[in-house]
């Protein structure tokens, strides 16, 4: 998949209303629920990527720059 996670989440979101929809064609949603738990799970990957990134890049030390007076 090669979009963003907020591209990702914002498909999601449209196929969730779709499929909560009253008027949903029973013929696709088969298809709509394998395309949202694929969505999901690049979402939770994305997420996953980030929050690693985010915990590798706080646990780096400080450099020691010399502050300007």
């Amino acid at each position: 998949m090669n979009l963003t996670y907020n591209e990702a989440y914002s498909k999601l979101s449209t196929l969730v209303d779709e499929i909560e929809d009253d008027k949903i064609q029973l013929d696709t949603l088969a298809e709509k629920i394998k395309q949202a738990k694929e969505l999901i799970d690049y979402c939770e990957t994305q997420l996953r990527v980030i929050d690693r990134d985010v915990t590798a890049a706080l646990k780096e030390p400080k450099n020691n720059k010399k502050t300007k007076e």
